[in-house]
C-alpha cells in the first residue's frame, strides 16, 4: 500500500474519532456550543493524531516494538498535543488559557493519545502469515494394488488409478483410461486398497491420494476435485482425516 493511502485512512480515522469525540462531549465540553465542540474535537484529534503518528513513524527504527514506540510517541507528542487543546478551546469552544489548565491538560491528553494510537497499532497490524501445506503422496507399490487390479479388464489393469464409487452391487472404477463396472462389494474393495495410498472419502467413494487436484467445503462437507475432472462427495464423517493430510 502506498504512503499516501495510508495516511489518507489514518486522516479517516482521526475524522471517525473527532466526531464520535463531538457526540460523546467529554471533559465538559458539552457545554460548549455544538458546532463549536465539534470543530475543537476535530481539530485536536486531528492535529494531535497526525503528530502523534508523525513520531510514530520516526522512531519506528529505534523502537521497533510496538508498545514502547506507542508509550513514546504519545508521551513525546503530549505537550504540543495539550497546547493545540487549549488554544483550539479557547477559539472554538469559550475554553481559558492559563498554567494549570494547561498542566492538567497534560494528564487528559496523552491517555487519549496512547488510545488513538493503539486503535491504529491494531487496524495496521500485519496479519500472520498462513503456510500453506499438502501432503506427499508416493508413488503405491506395486502390490498394494495388485489383487483389485486384477479384477480389472486389460485394458484398465496398467491404468491410472483414480477412484473407486459404490453402485448397489457393482463398483465404477474410475482410471485414466476410462470408466469399468466390476462386480465386488464396496467393502472388500476397501480391504484390498488398504495399502494403497488413499481414502474413503464417503460411504461409497475411495479416491487415490494422488489423483486429488483440491477440495471445496461447505458447512463441514465438501467435495474433491479429481485429475481427468472428475468430483467425488465427502462427508463430514472423513473431513479431519483430509484435514490432517492437508486439503482441510
Amino acid at each position: 500500500m502506498s504512503a499516501a493511502r495510508r495516511w489518507s485512512l489514518d486522516l479517516g480515522l482521526l475524522v471517525f474519532i473527532g466526531l464520535m469525540m463531538g457526540f460523546l462531549a467529554p471533559f465538559a465540553s458539552d457545554q460548549a456550543p455544538v458546532a463549536g465542540r465539534y470543530a475543537h474535537w476535530m481539530v485536536v484529534m486531528v492535529g494531535g493524531g497526525l503528530m502523534a503518528f508523525g513520531a510514530d513513524e520516526a522512531l519506528r527504527t529505534r523502537l521497533p516494538v510496538t508498545w514502547r514506540r506507542l508509550v513514546a510517541a504519545s508521551g513525546l507528542m503530549t505537550p504540543p498535543t495539550a497546547l493545540l487543546v487549549m488554544i483550539s478551546g479557547r477559539l472554538l469552544a469559550g475554553g481559558r488559557i492559563s498554567g494549570p489548565i494547561y498542566l492538567d491538560l497534560l494528564w487528559q491528553v496523552w491517555p487519549i493519545l496512547l488510545a488513538v494510537m493503539a486503535v491504529r497499532a491494531l487496524v495496521w497490524r500485519r496479519a500472520p502469515v498462513r503456510v500453506e501445506t499438502r501432503t506427499v503422496i508416493e508413488a503405491p507399490l506395486p502390490e498394494a494394488e495388485a489383487a483389485f487390479r486384477r479384477r480389472l479388464s486389460a485394458k484398465r489393469r496398467g491404468a491410472r488409478l483414480i477412484a473407486v464409487e459404490a453402485h448397489d452391487h457393482y463398483l465404477k472404477v474410475h482410471t485414466d483410461a476410462g470408466e469399468e463396472l466390476i462386480t465386488l462389494r464396496f467393502a472388500d474393495a476397501l480391504e484390498e486398497l488398504t495399502l494403497a495410498h488413499g481414502w474413503r472419502v464417503h460411504r461409497s467413494w475411495w479416491v487415490a491420494a494422488d489423483a486429488v487436484e483440491g477440495a471445496r467445503w461447505r458447512r463441514g462437507a465438501g467435495e474433491l476435485r479429481l485429475v481427468g475432472g472428475l468430483v467425488a462427495p465427502v462427508s463430514r464423517t472423513h473431513r479431519a482425516m483430509l484435514k490432517e493430510a492437508g486439503w482441510g
